[in-house]
């Protein structure tokens, strides 16, 4: 593909690119593969996540930070997954960072306090979105104050470090808590609903089960770690058109009978109509004829 032509499908992508408070898919990218940079932004996930911290040796991480800035000064776009803000390695990321233009923001690996992100927002030049990725027992505790951080987007869970940290399993059960935590801070700090961590099984079936119990807990993203997940996940994660359809006729019922709550059970049906619509608009998703 000459230049160019990359350059005008990169254009025709990002116009249409859903915005990081209401995206669903969230594709990681190894920082040291790039040979599917480009690939993964034309592809189908909402965002992508070029990641210079997880399963990247010491040795490499310069090698990481320079694949990325380079391509991110070559005209691509993504959010970028940075090292742990206790690491030496944090001070290089955000000092490599700062000023790209193609930086979605970033994604602050094992974030377990306030100052970690809003040091890492000022580092940054006080504009690009943080994302805390909370890993941790620790993290997910002070999950409120997190959220209320300044420069804090939107909430991540980082399931399988935070399941080796407490050993839980990988069960709803047994997410239930952490995922609550998120989601209550998320509402508590006026963000978007979190995004859950990933499925690493490359199962459909098991992928359609995981994100449907973080979309039932309040969740509205989810990571994921291949090109083929993003489509089950934003399917999965987006109102289905019979919802779309329930949601219209609801609402338009409401319209005509003068917009009057009769008991308190319109109130949550009524909430939950407006942001079917919504997020029906911003998905475009038709109602179900």
């Amino acid at each position: 593909m000459t230049d160019t032509a990359l350059a005008d499908r990169r254009t025709e992508r990002e116009s249409t690119r859903i915005d990081g408070a209401n995206s669903r898919s969230w594709q990681l990218v190894s920082a040291l593969r790039t040979d599917v940079f480009d690939a993964a932004q034309l592809g189908r996930a909402d965002q992508i996540i070029l990641d210079m911290e997880d399963a990247i040796v010491s040795s490499l991480k310069q090698q990481a930070r320079d694949n990325v800035v380079g391509w991110l000064r070559g005209g691509g776009r993504a959010w970028v997954r940075i090292n742990d803000w206790t690491t030496s390695e944090w001070n290089d990321d955000v000092a490599a960072l700062a000023g790209i233009d193609g930086l979605s923001g970033v994604i602050l690996a094992k974030t377990e306090a306030a100052e970690q992100v809003t040091d890492t927002y000022q580092r940054l030049g006080g504009s690009t979105p943080v994302i805390p990725l909370l890993e941790s027992a620790l993290g997910i505790e002070d999950a409120v104050s997190i959220a209320r951080a300044r420069g804090s987007f939107r909430l991540a869970f980082g399931s399988g470090d935070y399941r080796r940290d407490t050993g839980a399993e990988n069960n709803p059960l047994a997410m239930a808590y952490p995922r609550t935590r998120l989601v209550l801070a998320s509402r508590i700090g006026d963000l978007p609903g979190p995004i859950d961590g990933p499925t690493v099984a490359s199962s459909h079936p098991l992928l359609r089960e995981q994100a449907a119990d973080a979309v039932a807990m309040g969740m509205t993203g989810k990571l994921c770690l291949d090109v083929e997940q993003p489509s089950v996940i934003n399917e999965s994660i987006s109102p289905t058109p019979s919802d779309v359809a329930w949601a219209l006729d609801f609402l338009r019922s409401f319209d005509e009978n003068g917009r009057v709550i009769r008991d308190g059970s319109d109130k949550p049906r009524l909430a939950r109509a407006e942001t079917i619509k919504r997020r029906a608009e911003i998905f475009r998703i038709a109602p179900q004829s």
